[in-house]
């Protein structure tokens, strides 16, 4: 079997005859045979070889090059459709895709529902599958996060609490809130029970599919008079009843003077009409429409009268002075007034701000998505409830230890030479009771579905507040029903701004991918910041920081 490609012929591509000689031949010349210089470079090259025949330098060499350029040609061809792609990067939309997500956090202060003062502070902003400064993003003046009128759900362990619906913005501190009024869930439309479900009316149903047409019978109507005379056996009519109302046609005010008689004939017909054609009667009294001028509704002659009295209602404002006795009228209409009531202007209502950072403070998460969502608990429920105290108490002690509140072993005591009655009497001093934990918080979540147990556990030192120490740590239960930190944070009150404070607002989902994450504020002693971390596969990753800066790196340590 013989194998052979043309290279160039006339600038197409073609078969070359078969051969008698089996093998594998490559044809590099435009025309075999044909004397002239090669289309490959210069000199001549052997128009075939065949494997198998004795080969020399020369040949070797035009067949090494050929293959050479072959190769060529088809890394060429390869690399035209990707020159011919679109060098930027194409992102795949779907209708899962949100095209806007807003994550915030409202602070307020008093009960939830009804707060005394509220603001809400903007984390991120998710636009096209990235995370954005919410405090920035789009800013004009306002980022886009606080545009008026725009509505955030409050959630608290992935659950709607309320709503949030924004009235203005302003700054505080250089940074961007936003001010509005809390509102309540709307009540869910009732569902029908069970029992309404399955009710189910048979007679309709049968009806439905076999339409018929009923007269409606009255019991005192009378049959018509065809039918009575048509036929012999029909009842005969019943007697009118004297106290059954009727209705008769109102006749004209013209002709209700001549009315013909039941007996006349066609001529009746005639003289009424001769009759409506006379002038009215001038002696006849008349309806007049009471005259608004009119005091009351007598005769017309009263009003006729210059000297009486007419009450009549002022229609012109009087002018508003300030309600103060001590000025005289004042006519300067540039003069400011003062009145009563709400403004009439269209600026927008600025509601009680929370400046600082009181005792009080309460926080909650608050998301708005173009999109309605269903709710997803982030709640973990134990199998065991025993499990639950065991964690919470294998992190107490790595949380003492971190703050360095567990008392000092015991020295160890010397060896003394005793009988058996002074072993016995002598009696091992019991230990001391554990530190307590100031402001312990322990939380645990479950950020995906079976996804395990992600146990949160904050606290503090007593003291002054330079001397405090703070300590947040993230677990997740081991292979061995142990507790395995993921992250721990550990500072003191007087390296806040070197080394923040880890405080927990809640865990959401900022990605909208059914996948929760951490929201922590980094609390300093004269900014913070909050940042967003994801707990997989054995590990807490600081996903989001708003911001920017330096401050809050190595909070992650």
């Amino acid at each position: 079997m013989a194998i052979g490609f043309d290279y160039f012929r006339v600038g197409r591509q073609m078969s070359p005859p078969t051969t008698k000689v089996p093998g594998f031949r490559l044809n590099l010349g435009a025309n075999p045979g044909a004397p002239g210089p090669s289309p490959l470079g210069t000199g001549e090259c052997s128009p075939s070889v065949a494997v198998g025949a004795p080969s020399s330098p020369r040949r070797s060499f035009c067949v090494k090059r050929g293959i050479r350029l072959l190769l060529t040609a088809a890394a060429l061809c390869a690399t035209l459709p990707a020159l011919a792609q679109y060098p930027g990067q194409v992102a795949k939309t779907g209708k899962e895709t949100p095209e806007l997500r807003a994550i915030a956090v409202l602070e307020w202060t008093g009960d939830a529902g009804k707060p005394k003062t509220s603001r809400l502070v903007p984390v991120a902003v998710l636009d096209g599958g990235k995370l954005e400064d919410g405090g920035i993003y789009m800013a004009r003046p306002e980022p886009l996060a606080l545009t008026g009128e725009v509505e955030y759900e409050l959630e608290q362990d992935g659950k709607p609490v309320g709503l949030y619906d924004l009235k203005n913005a302003g700054q505080e501190q250089g940074s961007w809130v936003g001010y509005g009024a809390w509102k309540a869930m709307p009540a869910p439309k009732p569902r029908p029970s069970a029992k309404d479900l399955a009710k189910i009316h048979i007679d309709d149903d049968v009806q439905s599919d076999e339409p018929v047409l009923h007269r409606k019978h009255h019991a005192a109507d009378a049959p018509s008079a065809g039918t009575g005379s048509g036929s012999g056996s029909s009842d005969p009519a019943p007697a009118t009843d004297p106290d059954r109302p009727t209705l008769h046609k109102k006749p004209s005010s013209d002709s209700g003077s001549s009315q013909p008689s039941s007996g006349q004939s066609g001529g009746g017909s005639n003289s009424a009409s001769t009759d409506s054609a006379a002038p009215p009667d001038p002696d006849r009294p008349t309806l007049h429409k009471k005259d608004s001028d009119s005091g009351s509704s007598g005769g017309t002659a009263q009003s006729d009268d210059p000297d009486r009295p007419v009450l009549k209602k002022s229609r012109k404002k009087p002018e508003d002075t300030g309600h103060v006795d001590s000025l005289p009228d004042v006519t300067d209409p540039d003069r400011p007034r003062l009145r009563r009531g709400k403004s009439d202007s269209n600026g927008l209502t600025v509601n009680p701000s929370l400046m600082g950072l009181p005792t009080d403070l309460q926080q909650a998460v608050a998301v708005s998505d173009s999109k309605t969502r269903p709710d997803h608990s982030w709640n973990y429920s134990w199998t065991n409830p025993d499990d639950e105290d065991k964690m919470k108490s294998a992190l107490e002690d790595i949380a003492r230890g971190a703050l360095g509140l567990n008392p000092p072993p015991p020295p160890p005591t010397p060896k003394k030479t005793s009988t058996r009655r002074n072993a016995k009497s002598a009696s091992v001093p019991e230990p001391p009771p554990p530190a307590p934990l100031l402001g312990e918080e322990f939380r645990v979540f479950e950020l995906a579905y079976n996804s395990g147990a992600t146990m949160v556990l904050t606290a503090h030192t007593d003291g002054p507040p330079a001397q405090q120490r703070f300590v947040t740590l993230v677990a997740q239960p081991d292979f061995y029903g142990n507790a395995l930190v993921l992250l721990k944070n550990v500072t003191d009150g007087a390296h806040l701004d070197e080394r923040p404070r880890l405080r927990l607002v809640d865990a959401v989902d900022a990605m909208a991918d059914n996948r929760g994450e951490l929201l922590f504020e980094l609390r300093g002693a004269t900014q913070r910041q909050f940042a967003l971390y994801r707990v997989t596969r054995g590990q807490a990753e600081k996903l989001f920081v708003s911001g920017g800066g330096d401050f809050g790196v190595e909070a992650s340590n």
